[in-house]
């Protein structure tokens, strides 16, 4: 899973520097609200995990589980921090 994690983490970054026209994480960078929508995204998408868990849809919970992943990791770039915080303020909690 790591290397998912990194290689999507990468791409995060690349969009963050180069932001190609018709990205939608580049858009998260340029947008004027981007860390608020960011956030919003985080919430919206927290909420559908919680409802899909207790549904019981697996299918559903994976799907907004990747999509608070990738949404923390845009808030995570966006806070100049990267995989490496993440990992080592999990290491400190094992």
């Amino acid at each position: 899973m790591d290397d998912v994690l990194d290689d999507l983490f990468a791409v995060i970054e690349d969009r963050k520097e180069t932001l190609p026209e018709g990205s939608y994480t580049a858009s998260l960078f340029t947008h004027e609200k981007g860390e608020n929508a960011v956030l919003e995204k985080l919430g919206e998408e927290t909420t559908e995990l919680v409802i899909a868990a207790k549904d019981d849809d697996d299918d559903e919970v994976a799907y907004e589980a990747a999509d608070i992943v990738y949404h923390l990791l845009v808030l995570l770039s966006m806070k100049e921090m990267d995989l490496e915080d993440l990992r080592t303020e999990l290491e400190a909690r094992r």
